[in-house]
């Protein structure tokens, strides 16, 4: 069965963040294996070396790394199904997505993304990125298997 990966900065605190995610989880899976990696936020002045450092631990080997970054490439929904069917296409084994803490990520990280993909040249908080991201892959899911949810 297919691999993705949500790898975040923090922790869903609020209960109906949590509850959007798990039931996009809950649709996806059908489709695919997720697995979501939280790693820890941080408040110190080296914050985003330490997210990034804790981001850069959850890395595997023959994963497709897609960074959710507002300088990204602006994609549809039916884009983002393409990049998805065509890393699983091309023997990735996994398709790993990341979304950086409230401070964003550091070079490397960015470096280290196969594709970085943005959602809206609007800034989101990184726990509402969470549900518009889990959303956004059952909805590419739904458009490659040819299910109408996707109007």
């Amino acid at each position: 069965m297919k691999r993705v990966y949500i790898t975040c900065v923090g922790k869903l605190k609020e209960k109906f963040f949590a509850d959007a995610v798990a039931e996009y989880l809950k649709r996806l899976d059908r489709f695919c294996d997720v697995v979501i990696n939280e790693c820890e936020d941080h408040a110190s002045p080296d914050a985003v070396k330490r997210e990034c450092d804790a981001i850069e631990r959850t890395f595997r080997n023959g994963e497709f790394r897609v960074l959710c970054d507002i300088g990204g490439d602006l994609v549809t929904s039916e884009q983002l199904s393409e990049l998805i069917g065509n890393a699983f296409a091309s023997a990735k084994s996994s398709v790993r997505f990341i979304i950086g803490g409230s401070r964003g990520v550091d070079e490397r990280i960015r470096r280290a993304a196969d594709r970085r993909i943005s959602f809206g040249r609007a800034t989101y908080p990184h726990q509402l990125m969470r549900v518009i991201l889990a959303e956004q892959i059952y909805r590419a899911f739904t458009i490659e298997s040819g299910m109408p949810y996707h109007k």
